[in-house]
């Protein structure tokens, strides 16, 4: 198993943050995730536990498909998918500290290719590497388009 995790502080509120990742998640999650070149949500209605979405990615200039399925889902504070095709996980949790949300983005690859275990140092790296820019990503997103604690009040 390969596992990378993230955090960084986030100067918005929990709620403004959990509503940019978990309830626009179809319209953001290729804007934080840029290797995402196409997503569909396969399931109807809006995302909650058991939805299921389609994602084509391209990393390093390798095309991978893939579908997952909501597995978690409580408001302002997680949100967890696993691969149904692929073995990941993904978590994004979301702590209130004051005005600011830390927000923790967990991946883990839970199974690695034959093929692929004598890289296994480097898909390590490159994955810690992705949680890293994923977090940073989801900062500079969020701080510039949602509004600071005190204008959302006015």
């Amino acid at each position: 198993m390969v596992k990378a995790e993230a955090s960084i502080e986030i100067e918005r509120p929990q709620d403004a943050v959990y509503a940019f990742i978990a309830e626009e998640f179809a319209r953001n999650y290729p804007r934080w995730s840029p290797e995402v070149k196409e997503l569909r949500i396969v399931s109807n209605g809006p995302m909650r536990v058991g939805s299921i979405a389609r994602q084509v990615r391209v990393d390093q200039g390798r095309r991978t498909e893939s579908t997952f399925k909501i597995t978690q889902m409580e408001p302002r504070s997680r949100l967890t998918f696993q691969g149904t095709s692929v073995p990941f996980l993904v978590d994004y949790r979301f702590d209130a500290a004051s005005q600011h949300t830390r927000l923790t983005f967990t991946f883990e690859l839970r199974r690695l290719d034959l093929m692929m275990r004598p890289f296994e140092k480097l898909i390590r790296m490159a994955v810690q590497d992705g949680a890293e820019r994923t977090v940073r990503n989801l900062k500079r997103l969020i701080e510039a388009e949602c509004a600071p604690p005190e204008q959302q009040s006015a």
